[in-house]
């Protein structure tokens, strides 16, 4: 392919075409994969990926863990080669650990963002395409539309009302009418190259076609971003609240640690013994694998949301989701199917049941519980015919595609068995908003006739016709008929069916424009819905439980609005009362508004302005507020709300780009489950610092204890890093997975300035800290009193640590339940870390190789039932200290 032109804005598209040797239906597969091998994927200059190297490295980037180093070496020089093994042994264990955790957090997240990369519609093989951005390449056809994010630099070949918003390529603040036509001088600024559409532009409004002639670091953006050769990733919210916490929980470990060590000096213990021992106190008690534990905690959750179809862009919108208390929805398409299917169809005075559910062909027309005969009604015929015809949607195999409502009626007809091969579109009149109709002429190929069909709104069509079809006979259009006519549409109305009117004449030959949608014979109505989706109402009440409030936003009628919510069990009764109307809310002011809102749930006909204006009045109630959207003007409301929330589906670029979440099938059931996932998550980083800060305290409280009494060393250096590495490993990294609790969504929504430390958790915290201290510091006095020596002391209280550490991981599984009130053995990742931790501890116990390395000797099986039994009355005991606490801090 020759070089890309400098100035393509400058030359005919005839020129371009032969350049880039393509043509207006697109290039074939086989040429897109030989340019990608060209040029590339379509994505500017990826920032550098941490090498795992750097990540295992990083792991040791810790002051504790590089003195713990110094330390190491120390007692290596001294001759002490067996502690500076064992040390070194550990903390390449914690760094192995760490690397695990980071590079599975990683990965996930680099997945997620995969799943939420743009997309763009092409030409691909002589037809429409939806393809990865990433994958678009010079010689291309892109379809641009309203809402899309251009994916590429294009070359305009067709525009129709066309304009883009170019601010943040050029800072132009109106967006810039676009003109396919044009062919400008190459000294044409950027700003004025009206006939080009440049990448990571947005369209705002009409549509148009362009010949792609620059991908990824050749288009203007990416000669932009070729400086910016790594992107700098800035730490969430939370994970710096977190990292706080972490040097707070530090400082506080090192003061206790230097204070124990030089009680330990004074008592005349060795300098450097004590100094080891200070700093391996200091290392068990700080949660340094806190930043990559919530990191995998989040992206393990988000990914998990990924496979419920929920695609969270923003990990901090993670946290926020729990809090959630307002779901502002739309209905179509969330609420329900957005497949619009006909259900009942009034034709000359007759009423006809259509059967059958979305797309499927498979159904009947039923007149009284029996298959009517076309044939034998004319105004059904014309209303079938009508519907097959007067229409823009297409069925290619067994897929169609088109606007919703086209689809239902092309169904309905081939559910009757008409066919439209049958017949020629001569001319045509398009719908728009202003006639609120449709029409066409068709001609019959089998004899020759033509027929003026339209479709559109009851009032339209009874302004444009003059007769009525009945009984097989064309009678005038009485405003006794017109009554009837509309008695029948108001009763449709009121069963939440959309209803649309159809209309016709037969002519001799193709009318003017003018005489198109004159004297037409009005012929029957269409009853149409988009059903309620079946998982829905389950989600609902699902969320009412959880004390999320749920409230349906949505353009269409008020009636229709009203029947799907009382079907779904918003409003609990079809009053008028739980509606207000886009007309409504112009009317009455903002304090009237905020009043309604505790009582009105589904708001009708209304426009993206009134979804911003209901998103701040709820904020300013102190609501967190999550919204769904899918249109390009919804992008306001969407940055208000606390969440939003994109559809997948249907949803624009902009949409997308402006929401925290993306559904992938634009369900509302979807949304409840990210909610569910949300708060899991976050439960999940409280029961990870319950276990780890109650069981680290334990430790120091033990050992600061048996100073104070003056006992010898309850626990070397080597002990202690071995607790922190068995107890913060496997089981925390566990628990930061643990499955929902079964009360998660019984709860109501968490209080948003609540952060992780509640006077619940620290009171728990503490109680089970001390009950640990309470339980271990006599069995260790006892041990040393009743004559055993002190390594035999020291190996039941390392031992006693161990089977504690079980017994806590179980108690933080939950906050708020007790074991009896859940399955304790739900979490299996958990189950088989705590059966690690015993076997491993019996290994270091029992094998005379480990006891010279790790200061322990092995123990009667008295010490190991002893121990048990401690460790369930610590359970039981530990329980019931839940039990109380969650009765005092509600």
């Amino acid at each position: 392919m020759p070089k890309k032109p400098s100035y393509p804005y400058s030359l005919s598209l005839e020129k371009l075409f032969e350049i880039y040797n393509t043509t207006p239906l697109g290039l074939s597969s086989e040429e897109v994969q030989k340019r990608l091998e060209i040029f590339g994927p379509n994505e500017l200059e990826p920032a550098k990926k941490k090498s795992p190297l750097k990540i295992f490295l990083a792991q040791f980037a810790n002051v504790l863990i590089f003195i713990l180093l110094i330390a190491a070496a120390i007692s290596l020089l001294v001759g002490d080669k067996v502690e500076a093994v064992v040390i070194l042994l550990i903390v390449f264990a914690c760094g192995i650990l760490g690397f695990i955790q980071e590079w599975k957090a990683d990965k996930a997240l680099a997945a997620l963002k995969e799943m939420a990369a743009p997309e763009a519609l092409v030409f691909r093989d002589g037809g429409p395409k939806k393809i990865p951005a990433a994958q678009v390449v010079p010689g291309d056809i892109l379809v641009l539309a309203a809402g899309d994010k251009v994916a590429a630099d294009v070359r305009l070949i067709d525009s129709v009302n066309l304009k883009i918003d170019e601010a943040p390529l050029t800072g132009e603040s109106v967006p810039v009418s676009k003109d396919a036509s044009l062919v400008l001088p190459e000294d044409t600024p950027l700003p004025e190259r009206r006939n080009m559409a440049f990448a990571g532009t947005t369209v705002m409004n009409g549509r148009g076609l362009g010949l792609v002639v620059a991908t990824g670091q050749d288009t203007e953006f990416g000669k932009i971003a070729h400086l910016l050769k790594e992107v700098k990733e800035e730490k969430t919210p939370f994970e710096k609240r977190l990292a706080i916490i972490g040097r707070w929980l530090g400082l506080v470990s090192l003061l206790v640690a230097a204070i124990a060590a030089a009680f330990g000096i004074a008592r005349g213990y060795d300098i450097l013994e004590m100094f080891l021992w200070g700093v391996s106190l200091a290392v068990a008690a700080v949660p340094e694998s806190l930043p990559a534990v919530v990191t995998a905690a989040l992206a393990i959750g988000v990914s998990r949301m990924a496979k419920r179809h929920a695609i969270v862009k923003r990990l901090p919108a993670v946290e926020t989701l729990g809090a959630t208390t307002v779901i502002c929805t739309d209905k179509t398409g969330t609420l329900t199917k957005n497949e619009m299917t006909v259900r009942r169809i009034w034709a000359g005075g007759v009423s006809f049941d259509v059967t059958g559910m979305g797309y499927a062909i498979e159904g009947e027309i039923l007149c009284l519980g029996k298959p009517a005969d076309i044939s034998q009604n004319k105004a059904l015929y014309y209303t079938l015919l009508t519907g097959l015809l007067c229409n823009d949607a297409q069925k290619t195999n067994e897929h169609f595609s088109g606007d919703p409502t086209e689809i239902a009626l092309l169904v309905a007809a081939l559910k009757a068995g008409l066919d439209p091969s049958n017949f020629e579109r001569v001319a045509e009149i398009p719908f728009d908003s202003d006639r609120k109709r449709m029409s066409v002429v068709v001609k019959d190929l089998d004899s020759g006739r033509y027929f003026v069909l339209t479709k559109g709104s009851l009032e339209s069509l009874l302004d444009i016709s003059t007769a009525l079809i009945k009984e097989n006979l064309t009678i005038p259009l009485t405003q006794e008929e017109i009554q009837k006519i509309r008695d029948v549409h108001d009763r449709m109305g009121e069963k939440a069916l959309r209803v649309l009117a159809c209309a016709f004449k037969e002519v001799k030959q193709v009318p003017t424009s003018e005489e198109i949608e004159k004297n037409l014979s009005f012929v029957g109505l269409y009853g149409m819905m988009d059903p309620p989706r079946p998982e829905v109402k389950e989600a609902i009440k699902k969320c009412k439980t959880a004390g999320i409030r749920v409230i349906m936003i949505t353009g269409d009628h008020a009636k229709t609005a009203l029947a799907i919510g009382h079907d779904l069990g918003l409003v609990p009764s079809l009053d008028s009362s739980f509606v207000l109307t886009g007309k409504d809310l112009e009317k009455i002011s903002d304090q009237e508004l905020s009043q309604k809102l505790s009582q009105v749930s589904i708001f009708a006909r209304v426009s993206p302005e009134h979804k911003l204006r209901l998103v701040k009045l709820l904020k300013t109630k102190g609501e967190i507020v999550a919204m769904t959207g899918d249109g390009v003007n919804d992008a306001p409301a969407l940055k208000a709300a606390d969440i939003g929330i994109a559809m997948g589906i249907t949803g624009t670029e902009v949409a997308k780009e402006a929401s925290d979440i993306i559904l992938a099938d634009d369900n509302f059931a979807t949304i409840v489950a990210a909610v569910e996932e949300g708060r899991n998550i976050f439960d999940n980083i409280k029961k990870y610092m319950l276990f780890l800060l109650s069981f680290n305290l334990s430790e120091i409280l033990v050992l600061i204890g048996g100073f104070l009494k003056g006992l010898p060393l309850p626990l070397t250096a080597v002990h202690i890093l071995w607790i922190n590495l068995v107890t913060n490993g496997p089981p925390a990294l566990a628990l930061g997975v643990d499955p929902p609790a079964p009360d998660i969504m019984a709860r109501p929504p968490r209080p948003p300035e609540e952060g992780i430390f509640t006077k619940r958790l620290v009171s728990l915290i503490a109680g089970l800290a001390t009950l640990i201290a309470i339980f271990l510091l006599p069995i260790f006095v006892y041990a040393l009193s009743s004559g055993h020596a002190v390594i035999e002391a020291q190996t039941v209280l390392f031992t006693g640590f161990v089977l504690f550490a079980v017994a806590v991981a179980y108690v933080s599984r939950s906050e708020h339940l007790n074991l009896w009130q859940f399955n304790p053995l739900a979490n299996k990742w958990l189950n088989l870390s705590v059966l690690f931790m015993v076997v491993s501890q019996i290994i270091i116990v029992y094998s005379p190789f480990l006891h010279k390395y790790l200061h322990t000797v092995s123990l009667k099986a008295s010490w190991w039932v002893a121990l048990s039994l401690a460790a369930v009355a610590y359970l039981a005991i530990a329980e019931i200290i839940k039990f109380v606490f969650v009765r005092i801090f509600r």
